[in-house]
């Protein structure tokens, strides 16, 4: 059993090394230095506050001019990133299907009026329903969920949304070269379960289903509990007069008279959220109307039909008062077992906010202040290789707790865990980056000297405004002349004769 444990060790060290030396062939770049970074921020000791602190940190060789040099000027191959993220071992569902998740995050950047393609970003305020909208530069972000709970998953790609971008279209674009690069890299064959789209109520679910109708692809997203849905058309009539309806009645999620007998009903006791009740209707369709989005080539607008799921549970851990949760799911014909599947593969989409949590407070993803939106890109792709660094030295790492905290199996340790004992592991990896060359610092501006360039400012793009905006340059801080008429003339208007004395006063 030893010899096989260290054969397993030795196989899975093999596939982070081999990770890393596909992550540094991305790097086109100043690629030394990016590996570098990386590499401190696996291995720096708590989260990360800033960028010059990572040059303090052992595993960077570099000093702090090149780690800003590298994250402005340096190259990140983003299309090789993705393959080499979608090559890595994916975790699976219990049927061996593949989970994604899709969610957009922000990265708030409220005071960089020098920073452009900034979008204003809904947040959540402390009080209740509150949206508060803050300039930043929005993210969505899809990622591979794990079967059971856990705070770990698997990022696989990132994309900015730039201003105007429609949402729907672009997420429907960013999963469908996703899933090609998955079946691409062998993580879908023929034969395999569909790949399961998990979205939350801000995604248009049929409209993503429709545009990935060609794929295999299954999407899965809650719906707000003021929608109304159309049954299937009834059966025509003989000797029916006029043009044949599209849309049967209505089903309203608000008025349960309309419902009717549910095709599926099923009830589970669950740990944390008693008992569970999940009740599903098949064939629903949205009503749509004639849009941009929903343009065809014959000017037709088409049904897409699917699955309506309401779950309803009996108490929230937090005591609060549980209200219903509705779920629509591309795929019809449900039976019991498809129903409790879906509603639970739907509660674990919320494991993408623990990585966003620690991407963001503890692998710094959004505290360096960083101008340009490409600086950005490029520093989002430094994280998710760290991260997926992490996922696969998790069954090499040791459980290295604080004296206060409770000891953990090495198949429960979490992200940051595992991250204080890469140090240790670090050194049995490849590490591919080379040591640094001695140079001295340049002249930099002489002194004395100011700096009369401003850098320009840009607005922030709403919604309204879709186009490219213009940028404005700062105020000018100089004093404006103001031009005064001459004595003479004013005197003449004025019908002032006669010498004036020193002070300007008639005499």
């Amino acid at each position: 059993m030893s010899l096989l444990h260290r054969d397993v060790r030795q196989e899975l060290t093999a596939q982070l090394s081999r990770f890393r030396g596909e992550f540094y062939a991305c790097l086109a770049a100043r690629s030394d230095a990016l590996f570098e970074l990386a590499d401190a921020v696996l291995c720096g000791d708590g989260p990360v506050r800033s960028l010059v602190e990572l040059s303090l940190v052992g595993e960077h060789r570099r000093g702090h001019g090149g780690l800003y040099a590298a994250v402005s000027k340096g190259r990140v191959d983003a299309d090789r990133m993705r393959q080499a993220l979608a090559a890595v071992p994916l975790p699976r569902a219990v049927d061996g299907r593949l989970v994604l998740a899709v969610d957009v995050t922000c990265w708030l950047r409220p005071d960089a009026h020098t920073s452009p393609e900034r979008i204003l970003c809904h947040t959540y305020g402390r009080g209740k329903d509150q949206h508060i909208p803050v300039p930043g530069w929005p993210y969505s972000i899809v990622c591979a969920l794990e079967p059971g709970r856990s705070s770990w998953t698997a990022p696989l790609d990132a994309l900015r949304l730039a201003p105007g971008d429609d949402t729907a279209t672009v997420t429907a674009r960013q999963l469908r070269e996703l899933v090609e690069r998955l079946i691409t890299a062998g993580q879908w064959q023929t034969g395999d379960p569909d790949v399961l789209v998990v979205a939350d109520a801000g995604y248009d679910a049929p409209r993503l289903a429709y545009l990935l109708r060609d794929l295999p692809v299954q999407v899965l997203a809650r719906m707000r509990s003021d929608r109304v849905l159309r049954r299937q058309t009834p059966p025509r009539q003989p000797q029916a007069m006029g043009r044949p309806p599209r849309h049967g009645g209505e089903f309203v999620f608000g008025q349960p008279d309309t419902w009717g007998t549910p095709d599926t009903h099923t009830i589970t006791d669950t740990r944390l959220y008693g008992t569970a009740t999940a009740r599903s209707w098949d064939r629903l369709h949205p009503k749509l109307t004639h849009r941009p989005s929903w343009a065809t080539a014959d000017d037709t607008l088409p049904i897409v039909e699917g699955t309506v799921i309401r779950l309803d549970i009996e108490h929230l851990p937090s005591g609060a008062t549980p209200k219903p949760v509705w779920l629509w799911w591309s795929g019809t014909g449900a039976t019991e077992t498809d129903s409790d599947r879906l509603w639970q593969a739907y509660l674990r989409r919320f494991d993408i906010e623990h990585t966003f949590r620690l991407v963001k407070q503890t692998l710094g993803w959004t505290c360096p202040k960083i101008r340009t939106p490409e600086a950005a890109d490029r520093w989002t792709w430094l994280i998710l290789a760290a991260y997926t660094q992490l996922r696969l030295a998790r069954p090499l790492a040791a459980d290295r707790r604080r004296p206060w905290e409770r000891p953990v199996s090495s198949d429960r340790l979490t992200p940051a865990r595992v991250r204080r004992d890469f140090r240790h592991i670090r050194p049995k990896v490849l590490c591919p980056a080379a040591a640094p060359k001695p140079t001295r610092p340049g002249p930099g501006r002489p002194p004395g000297r100011k700096n009369i360039r401003s850098t320009p400012r840009h607005d922030v793009h709403t919604p309204r405004k879709t186009g490219t905006t213009t940028s404005r340059n700062k105020k000018s801080t100089r004093h404006m002349e103001i031009m005064l008429p001459d004595k003479e003339a004013l005197d003449g208007d004025l019908g002032i004769t006669g010498p004036r004395d020193s002070k300007g006063v008639p005499a």
